[in-house]
């Protein structure tokens, strides 16, 4: 089997991934390519149609039409650039990462993840809205990401007069219009350049809950203790609240299994080199 390696449409953190994933096909006895639309299965990086990775929407695009499948690598949400998500056909709950149910535990202790207390609710503490960039394959159907912000609001707003903390995401900055009270903004403060850490542990600290479509938030707000509402693609909508008529007393279900099998939708390089997500996902690519 050829695997088709588009690293030049990758993020600059994406170098060592490609290049383990690369040693992982080889190791499993594959062959793989550069940039060539002419093999079996096409591997990006990200499904964020915007800057560097913008061309990877052709090679999606592609892909599909022939229905040929498309490895996805991406930034993991367990551990920020040491774990990477490996996956057919996206990042999140529709992407498919192997057999990822009924897991023990070994794995997420071998990667020293806590699963941290649910959070006591606090009457002072704010609701979060967390934005993505509306340019990624994630958004598509979606309304534009202003108007999800001021319908989400308005819909909390039925429930709940909470204080609402508007949190853009760090590449995709946007303004909304809402005449509701006690709503504020932010923009999320980058603490770390070379490890491209920004400041969200201290802003979910006294976080009533999260809010968030489909994206990395909401997965480590729960892992935080801290009950989240997503959409049904976000991997974290197991544990998640669905409605906003729980909002002031958010579920908080038991979330051991569902970080168990977490634990097997990220890789480090290491792991990534030998084959090991690879082997999980052949099933889909042979059917």
């Amino acid at each position: 089997m050829i695997f088709g390696l588009f690293k030049e449409y990758g993020a600059l953190n994406s170098v060592p991934v490609f290049s383990a994933f690369e040693q992982g096909v080889k190791h499993l006895g594959h062959t793989t390519c550069d940039n060539d639309l002419n093999c079996d299965v096409a591997v990006i990086w990200s499904v964020l149609w915007y800057g560097r990775m913008a061309k990877n929407k052709t090679v999606w695009d592609y892909f599909i039409k022939q229905g040929k499948p498309v490895i996805v690598l991406e930034v993991g949400a367990l551990k920020r650039n040491v774990t990477w998500k490996v996956a057919i056909g996206g990042i999140n709950n529709e992407a498919h990462f192997g057999h990822t149910t009924n897991n023990d535990n070994t794995r997420l202790t071998n990667l020293g993840i806590n699963i941290q207390d649910w959070k006591s609710i606090k009457s002072d503490s704010s609701i979060i809205i967390c934005g993505q960039h509306q340019a990624s394959h994630q958004w598509r159907n979606m309304p534009p990401m202003s108007d999800w912000i001021s319908n989400t609001i308005e819909e909390i707003r039925l429930h709940t007069d909470r204080h609402i903390n508007v949190r853009c995401h760090p590449r995709y900055p946007f303004s909304f219009s809402s005449t509701l009270t006690n709503v504020t903004e932010s923009i999320p403060k980058r603490i770390d350049i070379v490890q491209d850490f920004y400041d969200f542990d201290s802003e979910i600290s006294n976080a009533h809950c999260i809010v968030n479509w489909s994206s990395n938030p909401a997965i480590e707000a729960v892992l935080a203790g801290v009950p989240v509402f997503t959409g049904p693609d976000s991997l974290a909508y197991p544990v998640a609240n669905h409605s906003f008529e729980t909002i002031e007393t958010p579920l908080m279900p038991n979330r051991q299994q569902w970080a168990n099998d977490l634990a097997y939708t990220e890789w480090t390089v290491d792991e990534i080199a030998k084959g090991i997500p690879l082997i999980r996902i052949l099933n889909k690519i042979n059917t």
